[in-house]
C-alpha cells in the first residue's frame, strides 16, 4: 500500500522524507516533486529498482531513465571528459532545468537502460527533491507518468497513474509549471542543444554562443 506525505506540512515532512529516503534504499519507487514536473525515482545504482521503474511507466530500455543528483560536485564521481564549457553552463544553470548529457565513468555499476556510455544528468531546483538527493545520493528520475501520457503536475495525477507501484509519494503541491528541462548533449566539442524546454536556445547562448541546435 502506497503512503503520502504533505511536504508543506513540517511534521510530515520529516517523515515523509525518511521514509522515502528508506524506500530507495529498499529498492524501491518513489514519487517527488521536482521544479518542472513530478518525478518518479529510483537508487541510480540499482538495476532492478531502474527496470521496476521503466515497467511502472510502461517504458523501454531504448529510452534510458535520467540522473538527478543533488549537488554538482557529485558530477566528479560520475561523469567524464567534462569539458570547461559543461562546468560553465551546470555555474550558469543548476540547480534549475537543465539536463547535460555527458560520458559516464566506465566503473559505473549501473544500469539505465540503453544509454551507450552517457547519462543525462540534472540538479532540480526544488528543496524537498534536493533534500532527498542529499541524503541518498543520485536517483534515477523520469517523469511520473505512463508513456503516452501527460507529465504530472501535481501528486494526485502521479497517484492515479503509478498507484501501487510506488511506495511512497511526496506531496509538495502543484509544480511550478508542465515545461520539461532542456537538454544539453555536452560529449561534443561544441555542445548540441537536443531538447529546448524551460530554457531556450538564446539563453543558453549566453554561456555557450556556439550552441548548435539538433534539427
Amino acid at each position: 500500500m502506497a503512503r503520502r506525505y504533505d511536504t508543506n506540512d513540517a511534521t510530515d515532512r520529516v517523515t515523509g522524507l525518511r521514509e522515502a529516503a528508506s524506500a530507495v534504499r529498499r529498492g524501491e519507487l518513489v514519487v517527488l516533486p521536482t521544479d518542472t514536473v513530478y518525478g518518479i525515482g529510483a537508487d541510480a545504482f540499482s538495476s532492478e529498482a531502474v527496470a521496476d521503474l521503466l515497467e511502472a511507466k510502461g517504458r523501454g530500455r531504448n529510452m534510458p531513465t535520467p540522473v538527478l543528483i543533488g549537488s554538482p560536485n557529485t558530477l566528479h564521481g560520475l561523469v567524464t571528459d567534462f569539458s570547461e564549457l559543461a562546468w560553465e553552463l551546470v555555474d550558469a544553470f543548476w540547480p534549475g532545468a537543465l539536463t547535460l548529457v555527458a560520458k559516464h565513468q566506465p566503473s559505473l555499476q549501473w544500469d539505465l537502460g540503453d544509454t551507450r556510455g552517457t547519462v543525462a544528468v540534472r540538479m532540480p531546483l526544488h528543496p524537498v527533491a534536493i533534500e532527498l538527493l542529499t541524503e541518498v545520493g543520485p536517483m534515477a528520475v523520469s517523469s511520473a507518468n505512463l508513456t503516452g501520457h501527460p507529465a504530472p503536475e501535481d501528486c494526485d495525477a502521479a497517484q492515479e497513474m503509478l498507484g501501487d507501484s510506488v511506495s511512497v509519494y511526496l506531496d509538495g503541491g502543484p509544480t511550478p509549471g508542465n515545461v520539461p528541462s532542456s537538454i544539453v548533449d555536452v560529449t561534443r566539442e561544441v555542445p548540441l542543444l537536443l531538447r529546448a524546454g524551460a530554457l531556450s536556445a538564446e539563453e543558453l547562448r549566453k554561456v555557450v554562443p556556439d550552441l548548435e541546435v539538433a534539427n
